[in-house]
């Protein structure tokens, strides 16, 4: 008996000093990326819903300001937790290390070097065994000059909403990191902007999440229609309305994925 309830008493112990060590590496994942106050004095008008479904995250958002143009970009990593959280620290490190040199600051051109930082960490070169860990990712460059949007994807699309009209602007069909297309460039697309636009990055989180009554997933049609409904609403609205349907939808099943959508209104 008594060694049964040192066992727990250990256990415990454990879990608590297991704890600690995941909100430490939540605090550390939080330092790499933007505050509060640099994303308000970079963006005219944003937000960010960033749910984790551990402590840690694989999801991660990025901005930054090089001359004229702000970067912002959404990624969702290989996995979820400590791994994502790590692959996710490793690419915010990239990103920073190709804008610290001077431009051209082209979406296509980003993704690429990022691709040949993390193969390069990950030591992939396409054996059979290695490890296949990747980021899929939304990437944006705003010229503020000339008023322009570029974008290039890694997987993950872009959503542009004006007056309640969703287009979609595809990614490539390959993640950052090894994969068979490896060798292709990644595609480069330019958007027009007029005021009142918005523009949604995200992870699959969102859509792939089960619940409802059937216990299915909430899919991309109806996610692409909740952000149709919301678009013209203000920015910090969008997010609660988007953090309480996902609570309605969730219920008492367990989140499966981190969840990211991040929503900016340029002009």
């Amino acid at each position: 008996m008594s060694g049964s309830i040192l066992s727990r008493e250990t256990l415990l112990i454990q879990r608590k000093e297991l704890m600690a060590s995941l909100k430490y590496a939540s605090f550390i994942q939080q330092a790499v990326l933007p505050d509060k106050r640099y994303l308000d004095n970079t963006l005219k008008e944003h937000f960010i819903l960033h749910l984790p479904r551990d402590i840690v995250s694989g999801d991660f958002y990025y901005v930054s300001r090089k001359e004229d143009y702000i970067i912002a970009a959404a990624g969702d990593c290989t996995g979820h937790g400590v791994p994502g959280a790590l692959l996710s620290i490793m690419g915010v490190s990239f990103l920073n290390e190709i804008l610290s040199a001077r431009g051209p600051y082209i979406p296509a051109r980003i993704l690429n070097l990022l691709r040949e930082r993390v193969m390069k960490a990950l030591h992939q070169r396409g054996d059979e065994l290695e490890n296949k860990d990747a980021i899929d990712m939304g990437l944006v460059v705003y010229d503020t000059k000339k008023r322009e949007l570029q974008y290039a994807g890694a997987n993950n699309p872009l959503y542009r909403i004006r007056k309640q009209v969703l287009t979609e602007i595809k990614a490539d069909k390959m993640p950052v990191g090894i994969n068979a297309r490896e060798e292709n460039s990644f595609t480069n697309h330019s958007l027009e902007l007029i005021p009142g636009d918005m523009v949604y990055l995200f992870s699959d989180g969102y859509p792939d999440q089960f619940g409802g009554p059937l216990n299915k997933k909430f899919k991309y049609g109806p996610f692409k229609e909740l952000l149709i409904r919301i678009s013209s609403l203000p920015v910090a609205d969008q997010k609660e309305e988007l953090r309480k349907v996902m609570t309605g939808w969730k219920a008492d099943y367990p989140q499966v994925d981190d969840i990211l959508i991040f929503g900016i209104k340029f002009l």
